[in-house]
């Protein structure tokens, strides 16, 4: 067992073990991308179930999965190692590609979907928390940006390679093959490389005056000042990118964009989203979180808003671009503020709670998409949506507490955290 005395943290230290890590990150990442972009054709070229119909029932069941994987996986965390939780989440992921190769009717789909979410929800969380683990306290947003950036880069370039795959050979369950060779690679390097964390977790308990929570799920869900205003925050920024998902499409078709143009207006979101996490998540560091993400989330609103007026072709890039640059301001910090937060002993659960409200948001924003939009159109879930992201980030400004030792000193912190309490 490693001496605990000798256990050092930083990203420097670490950075085998780190860059490990973010490179398994991607190959979770892209399981998710090789799916992003088609099931809605292969829902209706090979089981002639409409694109809209699809969509919502894959949101529904991959974010559920993923939900309730994210709080199971802070319950297990008590009981397993990290890498036990991530090598069981590969395990889920194993069968994913070879249901969607084979599958014969659309129930294998959403069965693919469930293990998917799963494989999300666990691997996804379990190198998240090993980072926090590694990095200690110094460059967590820095470490936090590195992961969600390589994450969503992963999801962003097997997008494209399953729809190059599907349009060239005509065959779009082939486009389901990488995946089979991405779980593998993924459970074998965690198996033989990945060592566990629990000696830096420890070396990090050992220092920190950090207290423990009363009630790990009362507190993060709602009760504790900041870790309440967090997870309000990441429920609803994941709501507004499920009614991006399926209505976006949607919005842009309607404006007379063609499928092409509608494809590539689409990505401007997400590109600037992930590439922006490289920076957003260092200012974490330097900066007071509090203001980061009650910043971010009015941008979001903002620019949610703008689309609603939107009627060019610049003014959808610009409120598109200020969408991926507000959901980048927010992401990275939501989990550097749970963990700055919580004692160490507790982070996995903690974390665990929080993500699972926050992909309990995709739920809901699949429902919101689907129901609201037949009943008020399109535009009018927008403004909607614009309306209750402004509102969160206002939230957050007003009862949030800033942790940053160059700002406020940290007992005053904790006691104006108590009292609101």
């Amino acid at each position: 067992m490693t001496d605990t005395n000798t256990t050092q943290l930083g990203l420097r230290e670490n950075a085998t073990q780190f860059w490990l890590l973010v490179l398994i990150n991607g190959f979770v990442g892209a399981m998710v991308g090789l799916e992003r972009s088609v099931i809605p054709e292969f829902a209706e070229t090979v089981f002639s179930i409409k694109g809209n119909t699809a969509m919502l029932t894959f949101i529904v069941a991959f974010g559920l999965a993923k939900s309730f994987a994210n709080l199971m996986m802070g319950r297990l965390a008590t009981k397993y190692t990290r890498k036990q939780l991530l090598t069981l989440g590969w395990l889920f992921a194993l069968p994913v590609p070879w249901l969607l190769l084979y599958a014969n009717n659309w129930w294998w789909v959403i069965f693919a979907n469930l293990l998917l979410g799963l494989n999300q929800g666990l691997a996804w969380s379990a190198t998240v928390v090993m980072k926090i683990d590694l990095v200690g306290e110094k460059n967590r947003g820095l470490a936090m940006g590195i992961n969600e950036f390589a994450g969503y880069l992963a999801v962003g370039l097997m997008s494209f390679l399953a729809g190059y795959i599907a349009s060239t050979t005509g065959v779009v369950a082939y486009a389901f093959t990488p995946g089979i060779a991405f779980s593998i690679i993924g459970l074998m390097l965690t198996v033989f490389f990945i060592r566990d964390t629990h000696s830096h977790v420890k070396a990090e308990a050992a220092k920190t005056n950090i207290p423990l929570l009363q009630n790990i799920w009362k507190d993060t869900t709602w009760r504790h000042g900041n870790l309440g205003s967090v997870t309000l925050n990441g429920f609803v920024n994941n709501l507004n990118d499920g009614i991006f998902w399926g209505l976006l499409p949607v919005l842009l078709l309607s404006k007379g964009y063609s499928l092409s143009e509608t494809g590539l207006l689409a990505g401007v979101y997400p590109a600037v989203w992930g590439l922006g996490q490289l920076v957003t998540g260092k200012l974490g560091d330097v900066l007071c979180k509090k203001q980061l993400l009650s910043l971010g989330m009015i941008v979001q609103g903002m620019a949610i808003g703008l689309l609603f007026f939107a009627d060019s072709s610049p003014i959808i890039v610009s409120a598109l671009a200020l969408l991926g640059a507000g959901t980048a301001l927010v992401y990275p910090n939501f989990i550097s503020v749970v963990a700055e937060n919580t004692h160490p002993t507790q982070r996995p659960q903690s974390l665990g709670i929080f993500r699972f409200w926050r992909d309990f948001g995709y739920v809901a924003g699949a429902v919101a998409a689907g129901v609201f939009s037949d009943f008020f159109g399109v535009e009018f879930v927008l403004l909607g949506t614009a309306i209750l992201t402004i509102g969160a980030g206002v939230l957050s400004e007003i009862r949030m507490c800033c942790t940053k030792k160059l700002l406020w000193h940290s007992q005053e912190c904790g006691t104006n955290l108590a009292s609101r309490s």
